[in-house]
């Protein structure tokens, strides 16, 4: 099953049949909101406001754990996440979309990064963080669809809440040579692979940060939103042309990452600490 989780302005899927709203406690706290369960495009999927659907959590305070652990309890092997961006390269335009290939961690330690940790130990590569599988199903949708798609980007994840300031720009753009900017990323896409998810990010362009010297081109909540809305419902078609066609099979070292990745022996971990560790290895 398709997870989908939803960035900033994509609350709800119009057009998603809902059959089940799930309420879920996870032994990592709660999810952002309630997961929609349903079916979109005849194809069943979970969804989930990333942000809570009155947007009430800031990108350090969503709890990415409870959300990747939810949708991988209620049956997702793969997630489609929708995250604005900003763009670091003059070619990556506002309005259009992005699928990030690689991701640049320039957090600051508020976040908690891994499911692993109190007793159990694990280390999971990322080398390559995004799913070759889904990413090439996304842009053979796009291609079908003859919806532009910029591919194999680099995703910087910075703090916020604030935007950030032209000296940071710089240094991704040009020390970091990455080629989009946004908060909410990381740890999404690490937990995705300590889950054995296959993890691909869709970036709504929608703005050029402010390494541009024109101060008019830089990043405001304003110009956000008069961008945003036409870039999301692009997302939305390739979204709805992803499900038309079958998935391409999920590769052995996403789908069983776990098998050589946890260090600590099964002897040594608590019944409640196995709970949640036979979820992640399902």
């Amino acid at each position: 099953m398709l997870g989908v989780i939803g960035g900033s302005g994509l609350y709800k899927l119009d057009g998603l049949s809902v059959e089940k709203e799930h309420e879920i406690e996870t032994p990592f706290g709660r999810s952002s909101d309630a997961i929609i369960e349903g079916l979109y495009q005849g194809q069943r999927v979970l969804f989930l406001p990333r942000h809570g659907r009155h947007h009430e959590f800031l990108p350090h305070e969503v709890n990415y754990r409870a959300n990747i652990f939810a949708l991988k309890k209620l049956g997702a092997r793969r997630i489609f996440s929708v995250s604005a961006a900003g763009s670091l390269r003059e070619e990556i335009k506002p309005g259009d979309l992005a699928l990030a290939a690689q991701y640049y961690d320039h957090t600051k330690g508020w976040r908690v990064y891994s499911f692993f940790g109190g007793g159990v130990s694990g280390h999971v590569s990322t080398a390559y963080p995004a799913c070759p599988a889904l990413s090439k199903d996304i842009e053979e949708a796009a291609k079908r669809l003859g919806q532009p798609l910029h591919t194999g980007k680099t995703y910087a994840c910075v703090e916020g809440p604030r935007l950030g300031t032209r000296a940071e720009s710089f240094f991704l753009r040009d020390a970091a040579k990455c080629d989009l900017v946004g908060m909410t990323n990381v740890p999404e896409v690490f937990l995705a692979r300590e889950a054995q998810l296959a993890y691909c990010t869709v970036c709504l362009v929608t703005d050029y940060d402010c390494w541009m010297d024109d101060p008019a081109q830089h990043v405001s909540v304003e110009k956000f939103f008069e961008v945003y809305g036409g870039a999301v419902e692009k997302a939305k078609t390739v979204l709805a042309e992803l499900l038309k066609k079958p998935f391409t099979d999920t590769p052995d070292d996403i789908r069983a990452s776990l098998k050589t990745s946890i260090l600590t022996p099964d002897s040594a971990i608590s019944p409640e600490q196995k709970e949640w560790l036979d979820v992640l290895r399902a």
